[in-house]
């Protein structure tokens, strides 16, 4: 069974730096596309990212766009997620989560999930 397993959270100052890692374990990601979401105390969940199974296509939250990127390593089987000029209302919990090749940033398509790991930007 898939099991998606977060790292690379932290505390960060305004405008640094951050790669979030999503590994795969128990399971191959396969041809799976792989998103990232966020959650902040008190608000809905934001998708921010997401890389097709091929990994030709990316799509990205309209509040990341320009200072986030997402990759696939060479295995296929960790998804990062590279967070640049960080602000404050990044901070969220971020979680990965992978569906069926294609992408998609509503987290009611998304099948297996991670455990979530804790992003806070401040100064």
């Amino acid at each position: 069974q898939l099991q998606l397993v977060e790292s690379g959270g932290g505390l960060v100052r305004p405008g640094g730096s951050l790669r979030l890692s999503c590994a795969a374990s128990g399971a191959t990601l396969g041809n799976k596309a792989v998103a990232w979401f966020r959650r902040a105390p008190g608000k809905e969940s934001e998708g921010v990212a997401c890389i097709t199974g091929d990994s030709r296509s990316t799509s990205f939250g309209d509040s990341v766009t320009g200072r986030f990127t997402i990759s696939r390593d060479n295995t296929g089987n960790t998804v990062h997620l590279q967070m640049n000029y960080l602000l404050p209302e990044d901070t969220s919990i971020y979680f990965c989560a992978a569906r069926p090749y294609y992408c998609s940033l509503s987290r009611y398509e998304f099948p297996s999930w991670g455990q979530g790991t804790q992003v806070t930007v401040s100064s």
